[in-house]
């Protein structure tokens, strides 16, 4: 069967919006059924592979990539000699008694290791309040260099 060659018009991919309820349907519903107890590891594990497949030279493009990525509005609010402290806000933590970002937290992980050439990790709090907030610790050993 031979398809037609007719050209479809582009979509502007950054001015799609995905429905509150369609994103926590797949995110809190469906996931966890799929990955079973581990799901929140695994989602770790996947922002990392993540991070490898859109790499990063700069925190500020990682924070460009939250934003296109519809996660949310990510901010540095502390930088220390082995860590970095970010806060993500977003309109997604509304009326969430819990905001877990475990798929963020690897891709940043993973962004940071490659950025700061040491292993990395990184270890989430959710913050209550208006709006509510998720706090990554990004932390490295400076004396576990990556190869």
């Amino acid at each position: 069967m031979i398809f037609s060659q007719k050209k479809t018009p582009e979509i502007d991919k950054t001015e799609l919006q995905i429905p509150l309820f369609g994103y926590d349907l797949l995110r809190k519903d469906v996931l966890p059924d799929l990955l079973g107890k581990e799901h929140n590891i695994i989602l770790y594990w996947a922002g990392k592979s993540l991070a490898r497949k859109y790499p990063v030279s700069s925190i500020d493009e990682i924070i460009s990539f939250f934003s296109r990525a519809g996660w949310g509005d990510l901010t540095l609010v502390k930088e220390k000699k082995s860590e970095l402290i970010f806060e993500l806000t977003s309109h997604l933590f509304i009326d969430k008694k819990t905001a877990i970002c475990p798929l963020e937290a690897g891709f940043l992980a993973e962004q940071i290791q490659v950025i700061k050439g040491f292993i990395a990790e990184t270890n989430e709090e959710l913050r209550s309040g208006t709006p509510k907030k998720v706090i990554f610790h990004v932390k490295w050993d400076i004396h576990d260099r990556t190869v």
